[in-house]
C-alpha cells in the first residue's frame, strides 16, 4: 500500500473509499484513514484475510516490517494480530502523520513504530536475518520491484516470510533466481499477491519442481 506518481492512474472504482476497516485481532473492526494520495491502493479486506490465513492467525512474539507502508493495514494487522514490533516505512510526509495519528489512537506505540524513509535503503541499512515477517507492497510502476526483493530476502530468518503484492505474477523461476521458494499465490482481480520462503541453503539458484 503505497504512493507513487509512476503508479497507474485507479479508475473511479478502484479509488480508495477514504478509510479501511482492520478485520482481526486485538484492534478488529477498528478504521484506519486512506488518504488521497496518487496511487494509493490499500490492500483489499479479502486479500488480507487470505494472507493471515496462509500465515496463521497468531502472529505472536513476529518481528514485522511493513515497508511501503500506506495507509498500514497490512502492518496493523500483524500487529493486531498480536507481533510483538511492527516497523511501518512510508516517504510520503502526509501518510507517515496520518499513521503516526493511527498508532497513537490504537494505543499501539509500544508495539508499533512509524519511520519515514526509502524502503530499499532502509532494509538495506538492517542486519541480516532480523526479521520474521517482511511486507513488499511497492508501487505498481516499479514492476516486481527486484531490489526491495533481494533486501527483503537478506533481512529475514531462514523460517521467515515475505509478502509480495504487485500489478504481474511473480512465478518459481524469479523468485528462486533471488533465493525464495513461491509458497502461496493468488489474485484478486488485478493484484497479485505472493508469500514467499526462503529456500534451503545451497538451493538459491535452483528453480523449484
Amino acid at each position: 500500500m503505497t504512493t507513487s506518481p509512476r503508479s497507474p492512474r485507479l479508475s473511479p472504482s478502484a479509488r480508495p473509499a477514504g478509510e479501511v476497516r482492520l478485520i482481526g485481532g486485538q484492534w478488529k473492526r477498528s478504521k484506519l484513514a486512506v488518504p488521497d494520495r496518487p496511487g494509493l491502493r490499500p490492500t483489499p479486506d479479502r486479500v488480507r484475510e487470505t494472507l493471515f490465513n496462509w500465515l496463521g492467525q497468531d502472529l505472536a512474539g513476529w518481528q514485522v516490517v511493513d515497508a511501503y507502508a500506506g495507509s498500514g493495514a497490512l502492518g496493523f494487522e500483524a500487529a493486531s494480530r498480536g507481533a510483538a514490533r511492527v516497523v511501518l516505512i512510508e516517504h510520503d510526509a502526509m501518510l507517515v502523520h496520518t499513521l503516526l495519528a493511527a498508532s497513537q489512537r490504537l494505543g499501539a506505540t509500544d508495539r508499533v513504530q512509524v519511520v519515514r524513509a526509502d524502503a530499499q535503503a532502509w532494509l538495506r541499512g538492517q542486519p541480516a536475518q532480523a526479521w520474521d515477517l517482511v511486507l513488499l507492497d511497492p508501487p505498481f510502476g516499479l514492476g516486481l520491484d527486484g531490489p526491495a526483493l533481494q533486501a527483503a530476502r537478506r533481512v529475514i530468518r531462514d523460517d521467515g516470510w515475505i509478502y509480495l503484492e504487485s500489478g504481474q505474477p511473480l512465478d518459481e523461476t524469479q523468485a528462486a533466481a533471488v533465493g525464495l521458494r513461491l509458497h502461496r499465490h493468488g489474485r484478486a482481480g488485478l493484484v497479485h499477491f505472493h508469500l514467499l520462503t526462503p529456500l534451503a541453503p545451497g538451493v538459491a539458484q535452483e528453480v523449484p519442481r
